[in-house]
């Protein structure tokens, strides 16, 4: 019996073998083979910074320390904008007594041009004299006002070409009233519309928009006390959590750098307030006083200037000057409304009514003689009795000139500590981050 071969089994290859063996796989030891020992992958650095108390606490730290920066940036942007709207409000101011004063020489003139122009032939030398002064002052001041305020430049341009249009028709009523032409008074009223329907519509926009502007920057010292009471009370919140955290998680509740750091940012914001509030206060104490005293006797003098020239253009009408009787009456209770009111606000400015009212009595005198026929009396008389209308001019000009400088100096003396403060905003900030970081250090340390 023939023995029976039987095919012998396949031999088992032995796994490759790799010096970096993957993980999970078999690995040769000794004469076997055993599993490969597991090996965690490689974790994201940044992860394992946040990892853990440690990570939590150098979160709280960034956090803190951004916040604090911000506050920093956010006290020195409230400082310069409370600033930057005083001084804003101070040129605005001194924009709108300009052009209150182009307001005034125009209608002063006017008023010198009809009350020469009643004289016949020659006027007065002095009365010449302050005519042209008046205009030379108002085309001086246009010229100043369009530097200042560029924004204005544009209507002062079509005020410029109104007022050289006036002067000329001026011009051409002073040379026929020289050769007694009777078209020389339709030239003086062709001036005077031109005055009224031209040029003072013009001013009046431009003191509009300048009384806007104004307003719009004393309010500008709210929107700075907001930036920095709003970034303190913000920032205060956020260090109080962070102590009352690593208070929890630590069981240590003096932590003296971060608590500096919360008494840095409540002192800035009280102190830096009520800076604020101060100066906001100040402001509108100036819009109450010196600057409304600015503005009544501002309006008081054009009036009473349109008045004057009203009553000459209605003696120059000869019996048919009702419309300039009824605007003479108009501005006559304009003057005595503006004067009242300066009187309250301005010391000194109440006698202004007692001025204006010895004018009036002068003016229903001249009115009784030209309505009775005595047109020669009533004329001599308001030629010759200027003493009553010019002590209030006199009176209004000096209290005029003393309030607008006032109001223009209390508002620059209201923001006198902010630029100082603005300069320190930042440089708080970074003490506060400074101090925050150092007080989370230390609980750091703790942990390595």
């Amino acid at each position: 019996m023939s023995q029976m071969q039987t095919a012998a089994p396949p031999a088992v290859a032995p796994p490759a073998q790799s010096p970096y063996p993957a993980q999970g796989q078999p690995q040769q030891q000794g004469n076997g083979w055993q599993p490969a020992p597991f090996k965690p992958a490689r974790e994201n650095p940044v992860a394992v910074w946040f990892e853990g108390t440690p990570g939590r606490i150098r979160t709280w730290l960034l956090i803190l320390v951004t916040v604090s920066i911000a506050f920093g940036l956010s006290a020195a942007q409230g400082f310069r904008e409370a600033d930057g709207s005083l001084n804003r409000a101070e040129a605005n101011t001194a924009q709108l007594v300009r052009i209150q004063a182009i307001h005034t020489n125009l209608v002063s003139a006017n008023a010198d041009a009809t009350n020469a122009f009643l004289r016949g032939g020659l006027e007065p030398p002095a009365q010449r004299q302050h005519f042209t002064d008046s205009m030379a002052a108002a085309s001086k001041l246009i010229t100043e006002a369009a530097k200042a305020q560029p924004a204005d430049a544009e209507a002062l341009g079509v005020l410029n070409t109104t007022v050289l249009t006036y002067q000329g028709l001026i011009e051409q009523a002073r040379a026929n009233n020289r050769q007694a032409l009777p078209v020389g008074a339709q030239y003086l009223k062709d001036a005077n519309a031109a005055l009224q329907t031209d040029a003072l519509p013009v001013l009046t926009a431009l003191v509009s928009a300048n009384e806007k502007r104004l307003e719009t920057e004393l309010n500008g010292t709210g929107r700075g006390t907001a930036w920095v009471v709003a970034g303190g009370l913000l920032t205060l919140v956020v260090i109080g959590f962070a102590l009352f955290w690593l208070a929890r998680r630590s069981h240590r509740y003096a932590n003296i750098p971060l608590v500096a750091a919360w008494l840095v940012v409540a002192l800035t914001t009280i102190v830096g307030g009520s800076v604020l509030i101060g100066s906001s206060n100040a402001a509108d104490e100036v819009r109450d006083t010196t600057y409304a005293g600015t503005i009544a006797l501002s309006r008081a003098r054009v009036a009473a200037f349109d008045a004057k020239s009203n009553e000459s253009l209605t003696l120059i009408a000869r019996g048919s000057g009702a419309a300039f009787e009824k605007a003479w009456l108009t501005a006559s209770n304009t003057t005595r409304e503006q004067s009242g009111v300066a009187g309250t606000k301005v010391r000194g400015a109440s006698a202004l009514t007692v001025s204006w009212n010895s004018y009036v009595a002068v003016h229903q005198e001249i009115r009784k003689l030209d309505d009775s026929g005595s047109w020669d009396r009533a004329v001599t008389l308001a030629l010759n009795s200027p003493q009553a209308f010019n002590s209030f001019d006199k009176a209004s000009g000096a209290a005029l000139e003393t309030t607008s400088n006032a109001a223009r100096t209390d508002l620059l003396s209201a923001g006198n500590s902010l630029p100082v403060w603005a300069w320190l905003g930042l440089p708080i900030g970074l003490l506060v981050a400074l101090l925050a970081w150092w007080g989370l250090s230390q609980r750091l340390e703790e942990y390595r």
